[in-house]
C-alpha cells in the first residue's frame, strides 16, 4: 500500500496519526526516568488529526488523578508540537475525560495561548520543558 506523505520544514511527516505518535512518544516524564508512552500517559489511540479542518487533538492520561505535574506534561506536549508541525494546524491538548480531578481547569489552561506564552517566558519552566522534550 502506497501512502501519500508531506514533508514540512521542521522535518516532521504529517501523513497520519502514527507520525504524530512517533513525534511525541519519546517525551520524558518530568518526574520518572521513563517516556510518556512507557508510562501509558499517551498512546496512538489518543491522537487524532483532521487534515480537512487542520486540527490536531491529543488526549493524555496522567498516571494518577491528582498528578501535580499534569500541567507540565501537557505543556511539554504542546511545545513539542508547536516546534515541529506546520503553524496552520490548531493544537488541542486535553486530559482523557475522567482521568484527572481538575480536568476542566487543566484543559482550559493548556489551550489558552496567552497562558502558554506566559509559561514559556519563565526560564526555569522552559528549561524543564526543554529537558522533557529532549531539546536541552
Amino acid at each position: 500500500m502506497m501512502m501519500m506523505i508531506s514533508y514540512y520544514p521542521a522535518g516532521i511527516i504529517l501523513s497520519c496519526d502514527h507520525s504524530l505518535t512517533d513525534l511525541i512518544r519519546d517525551i520524558n516524564d518530568p518526574e520518572h526516568p521513563l517516556t510518556l508512552e512507557q508510562l501509558k500517559v499517551i498512546s496512538h489511540d489518543q491522537i487524532k488529526i483532521s487534515h480537512q479542518n487542520k486540527i490536531i487533538t491529543i488526549h493524555f492520561t496522567p498516571t494518577i488523578t491528582h498528578c501535580s505535574l499534569a500541567t507540565l506534561i501537557g505543556l511539554s506536549l504542546r511545545v513539542k508540537l508547536l516546534r515541529s508541525i506546520p503553524a496552520k494546524y490548531k493544537i488541542d491538548i486535553m486530559v482523557t475525560p475522567g482521568s484527572y480531578q481538575s480536568e476542566e481547569a487543566l484543559n482550559k489552561q493548556l489551550n489558552d495561548k496567552e497562558r502558554v506564552a506566559a509559561a514559556m517566558e519563565n526560564g526555569k519552566l522552559l528549561s524543564v520543558v526543554n529537558k522533557c522534550i529532549g531539546e536541552i
